[in-house]
């Protein structure tokens, strides 16, 4: 069995910590650098649901997507819910890290395991990593769908395909408007749209599209149709990634036969959890748009 630091160097190889944003904050967490590692559970979020299913299932190591301290703290205290999560891994001797933005932009990456789950064909980087050579690294893909489909179809595709969440999926734009291509972005994409626009694609789908920039985003300048946007749950667009972490990490334990035991978490952390339908209390009119 390895210990926790051989396969720390093997997560580091897959994504390097130098690669992520300045402002974040991967690596590892806890974990004794000594300890066995038999079983590892991967999971989008470091939140108690995810601690408590790590020690029900006897895992030495949890990976997440998310940090558990994004922005840093002064207490540990299992008084607070993130000490809690440390006390109940370092209790169970679970070891805790963390791959975000530096998972985003590797290759494969968080946008290569969501156009996977769509069945997309990636056709290269939407923002490429100018220290990548191959040009296949970078932050979100540019893809094509294997047949066009209309937006209204491709919404209900993409729920169909992601992970089931309250949410589910909304949609900007005419809904008989044809979808070739799509450029994707796990997880928050609404930074994005400088460069969507710059790829020239029918579609963008991505999480967490706030009110003005997609509303900006939808608007017509010139003859070019601005893309039609897609705006899924956060978690459900970066859940598929665990599912591609986890087979990295087989591949690695398969080359060293170090018979390592990995799962993915099929634990809903998505912190929305229920969805109720819109019932007008007007009906706007073509004309004036007032209430009647």
């Amino acid at each position: 069995m390895p210990v926790l630091s051989e396969v720390l160097t093997a997560l580091d190889a897959l994504w390097p910590p130098e690669r992520a944003e300045g402002w974040d904050a991967v690596g590892t967490v806890c974990g004794d650098p000594d300890a066995e590692v038999r079983r590892v559970l991967f999971a989008v979020d470091p939140v108690q649901e995810i601690a408590d299913e790590a020690v029900r299932l006897g895992a030495d190591l949890l990976v997440t997507h998310h940090p558990l301290y994004l922005r840093g703290t002064t207490t540990v205290a299992a008084s607070t819910f993130k000490g809690k999560v440390v006390h109940t891994l370092i209790k169970h001797d679970i070891a805790l890290h963390v791959a975000h933005t530096n998972a985003d932009t590797a290759d494969p990456g968080v946008s290569d395991a969501l156009a996977g789950a769509l069945d997309l064909r990636v056709l290269g980087p939407l923002v490429p990593d100018p220290s990548d050579p191959a040009g296949r690294r970078g932050l979100g893909r540019i893809c094509e769908l294997t047949h066009p489909m209309t937006l209204a179809e491709f919404a209900s595709y993409a729920a169909a395909h992601l992970p089931a969440t309250a949410q589910g999926i909304r949609a900007a734009g005419d809904p008989d408007r044809e979808i070739c291509t799509v450029a994707v972005s796990g997880g928050s994409g609404d930074s994005l749209f400088d460069d969507v626009r710059a790829a020239g694609v029918d579609a963008f789908l991505t999480a967490d599209l706030r009110h003005h920039p997609a509303s900006e985003a939808t608007q017509t300048t010139g003859r070019t149709s601005p893309p039609a946007l897609l705006d899924a749950a956060h978690w459900a667009t970066e859940w598929p990634w665990c599912e591609q972490a986890a087979a990295q990490l087989d591949a690695v334990s398969d080359r060293h036969d170090w018979g390592l035991r990995t799962h993915v978490s099929r634990t809903v952390t998505d912190p929305w959890t229920a969805h109720a339908a819109s019932t007008p209390i007007f009906t706007p009119t073509h004309t004036t748009g007032a209430p009647r």
